[in-house]
């Protein structure tokens, strides 16, 4: 049997949507764009969305807009993808690394020992889309202790007067954290909708903006970052096709992280059934897992629902008890041959060259690198039937014999 590990779900509505844009003769930026973006606002409970190009390109973009550069820190952690560091880079600033707790996620419980007069944001990672602890966050950066030692040196820096919260939630559109959906624990919150996330753009991003009401406009702010997303150009493509005129003007330095109609149309109909067909089928591939695997003593189920957390359901990152990383990688060898395409989220980041070169050591962050050595994430999407999911349990289950009792 072959399994692939994270197939696009595309189904007859996707391919309508898309055909439906292509046939509009409008296939950039347009009608689709601004429909995904109030389904996401709706989604969420949140009036101000801007879909990019990309989360990557969204996380640059709202550090951008909070003057972060040269001389400044940002928090994030360890565990992640690259992509969380490498946008604190690209702006001249430095990621700052934290470990992370027993869920995957930011031990939140030691950021302040990080934070100084340089601090400017903080960057939590809702891993496999399990929700972060945004009360200790947001209790952490209103404290009056770490306020004060905050030094602003840009506009929006001063009117929020504290350290940003922007949340990389590219695993985590339909968690939930306390009752309210990711998107309402952030200044800024940024889903990701790349070709393997539960919602696809293929390519594609969503900013989701909410900041203070008593101290920002956010129907400004999204223009602003919406002008700042297409080149600082006051009128983009379609504006002009409707009869605002061809002449525009350049007003800022802007970027090129648009996303374009055609692309909108396959998250827009995923959209719409995400909350009562796609979701819930993630969900029962989840639970699934968990009754199979709970009577093995070697494997550590991943967190399902709490309280106070529900999952989003993006990742099953099973991990194996007292394997090795080698043994680890056994395993998924064996798994592999049997047809099941798995993989491992994440290398922590300082196992990576780039930011092994920064002076970054794994050994300074031995939880991060305890859950890497023994995970591994399997398939989970809604076309997963018992049959399927029987055969990868069964898989798993042998290849962990095979390799740690021959």
């Amino acid at each position: 049997m072959k399994i692939p590990f994270s197939p696009p779900y595309i189904d007859d509505a996707v391919k309508r949507e898309v055909l439906d844009a292509l046939e509009s003769g409008w296939i950039t930026s347009g009608p689709k764009v601004l429909a995904l973006e109030r389904l996401v606002g709706e989604q969420v409970g949140i009036k101000n969305v801007a879909c990019c190009s990309s989360a990557t390109a969204g996380l640059q973009l709202m550090l951008h807009w909070y003057g972060v550069g040269k001389g400044d820190e940002v928090i994030i952690p360890a565990y992640t993808y690259a992509a969380t560091a490498l946008v604190v880079i690209h702006l001249g600033a430095t990621p700052v690394m934290m470990d992370s707790g027993d869920d995957f996620n930011i031990d939140v419980s030691k950021i302040s020992e990080k934070i100084n007069q340089r601090t400017k944001a903080i960057i939590p990672v809702d891993i496999a889309g399990w929700p972060c602890d945004y009360d200790e966050l947001n209790k952490l950066v209103n404290d009056k202790k770490v306020k004060d030692q905050f030094r602003a040196s840009h506009p929006h820096q001063h009117l929020l007067g504290r350290i940003l919260i922007l949340a990389d939630s590219a695993h985590s559109i339909g968690a939930r954290y306390k009752e309210k959906p990711m998107g309402n624990w952030a200044d800024f919150t940024v889903f990701s909708f790349h070709a393997v996330k539960n919602i696809t753009t293929a390519e594609g991003g969503a900013i989701v903006i909410n900041l203070p009401a008593d101290r920002f406009d956010s129907d400004a702010v999204y223009a602003q970052v919406k002008l700042w997303s297409l080149n600082g150009q006051t009128k983009d493509a379609f504006a002009k096709s409707g009869g605002a005129g061809w002449r525009y003007d350049i007003v800022y330095a802007g970027f090129k992280m648009n996303m374009p109609d055609v692309l909108a149309a396959i998250g827009l109909a995923q959209l719409k059934k995400y909350n009562d067909q796609i979701l819930p089928e993630r969900k029962r591939v989840f639970q699934s897992y968990c009754e199979q695997f709970r009577s093995f003593s070697w494997v550590k189920l991943p967190p399902l629902d709490s309280e106070s957390k529900k999952s989003s359901y993006h990742l099953f990152p099973l991990r194996i008890n007292g394997i090795t990383e080698a043994q680890r990688d056994a395993i998924i060898v064996c798994i592999t041959e049997q047809g099941v395409a798995v993989n491992v989220h994440f290398q922590p980041l300082p196992m990576l060259t780039l930011f092994r070169e920064m002076g970054f050591k794994c050994a300074d962050f031995p939880k991060a690198f305890d859950s890497y050595s023994r995970e591994i994430s399997l398939p989970i999407y809604p076309e997963l039937d018992s049959k399927k999911i029987n055969y990868i349990v069964s898989t798993v289950v042998a290849a962990y014999e095979k390799v740690v009792n021959g």
